[in-house]
């Protein structure tokens, strides 16, 4: 999937929602449980209802992870549905993997040939050699954490180099760019922490963003949205939580979809407006 593919579905949805897939066994609706796969089984209900409003889905492997094979195998049932039914949307492997190159030649397998994913999250610490096998996949993509939104982030993103006086997360961001073009990289950069968009978008000024920390973490679309996106939106806002857990009852999926849409809308004037603005 390339660039102007995600930006095409993002004009035509009037959306740059993506709604993090964090499904937690113990918080999904207690009525669920007595079905064979009660993961996929949420998992497909949310993705039904709120399809229409987003234009990525993002699972946190972790979630899927904890249980197992049973939970391995939800993950590749969900990603398997989105990609048959809704082949035009952006799927996500939430995974922040990071390892040498031999190791992360198998993670990008597994994730690009063995599950349909476009995408997946990327620890930079160890450098290109974690990156770069990720990158011989055509049509895939690479999403660098670069500034995100947990508390402790400031113990190493916004460390100061004496000398150039550029913090760690400019210089992962300058990196990342080195090692791949616009329809490979993204970055991870935290709602929560949408004031220093200015200073990314200095240096990644077309990258797509991909933004967790609305909704339940605290952060606002409105800021994301102002510092943020550029002339062709470049941002992919996810909500997990907020969507996903909106109702435990009979109505979850209905109630999701009724978050999504409400984001949907707010986005929809977002684009608009940023369009008028960019033509004058």
């Amino acid at each position: 999937m390339t660039y102007h593919d995600i930006y095409n579905k993002i004009q035509k949805k009037g959306s740059f929602l993506c709604v993090g897939l964090d499904t937690d066994i113990n918080k999904i609706p207690d009525f669920l449980l007595k079905e064979k796969d009660p993961i996929f089984e949420f998992n497909k209900q949310i993705i039904d209802a709120t399809q229409q409003y987003a234009v990525a889905y993002k699972p946190n492997t972790a979630f899927y992870e904890a249980l197992g094979q049973d939970g391995w195998r939800a993950l590749q049932k969900t990603a398997e549905y989105i990609k048959k039914n809704y082949p035009g949307i952006f799927l996500i492997a939430d995974c922040k993997r990071g390892d040498i190159g031999n190791t992360c030649k198998m993670y990008a397998r597994t994730f690009f040939e063995l599950m349909p994913f476009d995408a997946v999250t990327l620890s930079p610490y160890m450098g290109r050699d974690s990156v770069a096998p990720f990158l011989e996949y055509e049509g895939k993509w690479a999403i660098i954490l670069a500034l995100t939104s947990n508390p402790s982030a400031s113990d190493f993103q916004v460390i100061q180099e004496k000398e150039s006086n550029e913090y760690l997360f400019e210089k992962t961001l300058k990196y990342g760019q080195l090692w791949g073009n616009e329809d490979q990289i993204m970055f991870v950069a935290g709602a929560t922490q949408a004031y220093k968009f200015q200073q990314i978008r200095k240096i990644a000024k077309n990258n797509f963003l991909l933004v967790p920390g609305i909704g339940a973490q605290g952060g606002s679309l409105e800021d994301v949205a102002f510092y943020g996106m550029n002339s062709t939106c470049g941002l992919l806002v996810n909500s997990s939580r907020q969507i996903i857990y909106a109702s435990n009852g009979t109505d979850f999926a209905d109630k999701a979809s009724e978050q999504c849409k409400s984001l949907q809308i707010t986005m929809k004037k977002m684009l608009e407006e940023n369009k008028s603005s960019s033509r004058r």
